[in-house]
């Protein structure tokens, strides 16, 4: 027993950054996913096919920091959202949310069929209900 005791003794400090880091990442989640989660538009995912190739070249200077900002904040979300599989909070739907803001090819068939799952789904359409929108639709 001593050495999980002098374990913790010796890792202190980071035990008490990853419970405050945690805290924060839950409480964090509690407040944003479920705003996203009300704002997206009920036929987001219902049509079949979009158009999420890029052209850099045809891309602004604002237009281009606001793609490399999304991209980052997508990348944030899921990695919470992966550390938020082992420690509390919404892991599931934090992931997500962050692969709804990334931009990379096959991303709408991917959320699609995470969406498809019917307890994610369920789960979105009720917090949904709870804020007066329509339910996410899903082409089956």
């Amino acid at each position: 027993m001593t050495p999980i005791l002098e374990w913790f003794r010796n890792y202190e400090v980071l035990i008490w950054w990853t419970g405050a880091a945690s805290v924060l990442m839950f409480l964090g989640s509690l407040c944003t996913i479920p705003i996203i989660l009300i704002k997206i538009p009920a036929d987001y995912f219902s049509s079949l096919e979009t158009n999420s190739r890029i052209n850099i070249r045809d891309l602004s200077f604002f237009r281009l920091l606001y793609l490399i900002f999304k991209n980052t904040v997508g990348i944030a979300f899921i990695l919470a959202g992966l550390i938020m599989l082992l420690l509390p909070g919404q892991g599931i739907l934090t992931i997500i949310v962050g692969m709804c803001l990334l931009d990379f090819p096959g991303k709408y068939r991917l959320v699609r069929n995470i969406i498809r799952n019917k307890t994610i789904l369920v789960t979105i359409n009720k917090l949904r209900s709870k804020a007066d929108k329509p339910p996410i639709e899903v082409p089956r």
